[in-house]
C-alpha cells in the first residue's frame, strides 16, 4: 500500500510548485506549506522503499521550504 504513496506525493509536489511560482504572497505561502507536506510524504515513501538518498534530499529540501515560509511571512509585514 505504501508503494502508492509516491503518487499523492508527486501530485502535492506539482501543486506546490505551481503555487510557489505565483505573484501573490498568500499563494506562495500555501505552496511552501504544501512542499512541507510533500517532504513528509516523500520521506515516508523513501523509508519504505529504502531510498535513502531521497530521504536525505527531502530533509534538506524541508529546510529550504521552512525558509520559504519564514521569508514569505516576513514579507507580509
Amino acid at each position: 500500500m505504501l508503494d502508492l504513496l509516491q503518487w499523492p506525493a508527486m501530485a502535492v509536489t506539482v501543486g506546490a510548485g505551481w503555487l510557489v511560482a505565483s505573484d501573490l504572497q498568500p499563494r506562495r505561502l500555501w505552496g511552501f506549506a504544501l512542499f512541507l507536506v510533500s517532504n513528509v510524504l516523500w520521506v515516508a515513501w523513501g523509508v519504505h522503499a529504502a531510498a535513502w538518498a531521497l530521504v536525505v534530499l527531502q530533509g534538506f529540501l524541508a529546510v529550504t521550504n521552512v525558509r520559504g515560509v519564514a521569508d514569505n511571512r516576513a514579507a507580509s509585514g
